[in-house]
């Protein structure tokens, strides 16, 4: 099989690789039963990305053109028949019974100018590499399994599954259950948040927080600020809502406040979006002073916060900072919390603390989602939660992922080439990384992907473009051990590159402590 990339082209490799895929079948020179190339062998040998192959052959799947099948790998679908229920016209193939020839249906042709916004094929291939035992990835933002409190948990599910409990089987309140807002209520009053079981609403995961904002705030041509890098789930979600997003970039504390002005005094955002605690993906805490500025800001120009802070409680030096909605005197900040980063992310459990009549509306725009989220999984949580359970866990985890930070740092400073550089955050999940001059994180993720261990590419992180040079790495999923030899095998890549004949030796930069922006 024999494909031919141009780059030169505006049309996306991907869907490159799915047109000529797909000419190839019709035309019948790639016959039913055929074994597709693996993909990882397929990006190998075009020199792309795995996950522009992955969404060539997902897209390819959609039309119904391959089947993937677990132990044979993609292979080419069988020709389509027509079944049609009169005995008679049973052995009649479909030229005969329409008198024309019927082509697989594009699917793409009838999705919604939204779903056309929605590409963003590096989050799927991100948990699709969970099952890959024999890679060591550094790319996946999760707690470590083997941290959590398994026996206390099956405990209690077998307290809430006890004979004659229905109600924690039944649909629950769209806000959510309340014992468990009543919670949370109460342990983030405990860390200077002013928040009544009234304006939480219960989510499932952080991520549907963000979607729901989306869908309450956003038309699309309408602009929102964030700062840049971020969080690609939240790129992903104001791309395909169609929003215009005007990017800041950060510094050593964090958003900065004086370009954020200059936006602000000439456009009118819905929103300003920032992760000010252990930011993903650098790692960086936004200064105090410069949290207060940030609400000077949205009080002068009358603009919300999204403050998104998945990461707070997983410090590793002193205690964060508080938070912008702690501070905040005059409701102008929406908060978006989440136990996935903490422990148990399968549980998909979030929360959004909001001003009542934001938060009213963003329970109308979720009973059109879900209705409400899992009630065992919150009657679950609530009991992990008020048997104190989550407080007696976040001390292991933190002086576990210490540890953990620590093996990634140790082993970068003993295997890295000149000229690579890193962050050491004071808390969260990721370092964020810089490559010597002249190396893009998309080739290394071709070359490390050969060693078996794999990260996210710093461009993921930005709206346009940018962090071609950077990438991100996580700490937290595995053991000291594991961590070290991931990062030999990553800086025996970064060699290996930089070593090729083509490389362009330039001076080389300094290593960093402090997070690169």
């Amino acid at each position: 099989m024999k494909l031919h990339l141009d780059r030169s082209l505006k049309t996306p490799l991907y869907l490159q690789i799915r047109s000529q895929i797909r000419h190839l079948i019709l035309a019948n020179e790639l016959p039913p039963g055929y074994r597709l190339p693996p993909e990882r062998k397929l990006a190998a040998s075009l020199g792309v990305n795995r996950t522009t192959v992955v969404n060539a052959y997902h897209e390819l799947t959609a039309d119904g053109l391959i089947q993937p099948h677990v132990g044979k790998g993609t292979i080419v679908s069988p020709a389509q028949t027509i079944y049609p229920s009169h005995n008679r016209l049973s052995n009649l193939d479909h030229s005969e019974v329409l008198g024309i020839p019927v082509q697989p249906i594009s699917w793409q042709n009838f999705y919604s100018s939204q779903s056309e916004r929605m590409h963003n094929p590096v989050l799927a291939s991100i948990l699709d590499e969970i099952g890959e035992e024999d890679q060591i990835s550094f790319a996946l933002g999760s707690p470590a399994g083997e941290y959590y409190p398994l026996n206390e948990l099956n405990e209690i599910c077998k307290e809430v599954m006890r004979p004659g409990n229905w109600k924690a089987l039944e649909y629950g309140p769209t806000i959510g259950h309340y014992p468990l807002r009543q919670y949370l209520a109460d342990w983030l009053s405990y860390r200077g948040i002013n928040a009544q079981a009234q304006t939480i609403l219960m989510t499932s995961g952080s991520q549907q927080g963000l979607d729901l904002l989306t869908k309450v705030f956003l038309e699309p041509g309408d602009y929102i600020v964030m700062e840049e890098p971020s969080f690609l789930g939240a790129i992903g979600v104001f791309k395909a809502a169609g929003a215009h997003i005007l990017t800041i970039p950060l510094d050593e504390e964090g958003l900065r406040i004086d370009v954020l002005e200059q936006i602000l005094s000439r456009h009118r955002p819905k929103f300003i979006y920032t992760l000010p605690t252990f930011q993903n993906p650098t790692g960086t805490t936004m200064s105090l002073r410069r949290r207060h500025e940030l609400l000077r800001l949205a009080y002068q120009y009358h603009v919300p916060i999204v403050e998104d802070d998945p990461y707070s409680e997983l410090y590793y030096e002193n205690q964060p900072l508080p938070s912008l909605k702690s501070l905040d005197e005059h409701a102008h900040v929406i908060y978006l919390g989440t136990f996935s980063k903490m422990l148990f992310p399968g549980l998909r459990l979030g929360w959004c603390a909001a001003p009542l009549p934001v938060l009213e509306q963003l329970s109308l725009a979720k009973q059109h989602v879900d209705l409400h989220t899992s009630t065992t999984t919150q009657w679950i949580m609530t009991e992990f939660c008020t048997q104190g359970l989550l407080d007696k866990h976040l001390p292991v985890v933190r002086s576990q992922y210490k540890r953990q930070r620590d093996a990634m740092v140790t082993a970068l400073m003993e295997f890295a080439p000149q000229g690579l550089s890193w962050t050491v955050p004071a808390g969260g999940y990721y370092l964020w990384c810089e490559l010597p001059p002249g190396l893009k994180a998309t080739a290394l993720l071709t070359k490390a992907a050969e060693k078996k261990v794999t990260f996210v590419p710093g461009n993921a992180f930005y709206v346009n473009s940018g962090g071609k040079d950077r990438f991100r790495l996580c700490f937290c999923r595995h053991s000291e051990t594991t961590i070290r030899e991931g990062i030999f095998r990553l800086c025996e890549a970064v060699s290996e590159l930089l070593n090729q004949p083509n490389h362009k030796s330039r001076i080389p930069r300094p290593r960093f402590n402090e997070p690169l922006v």
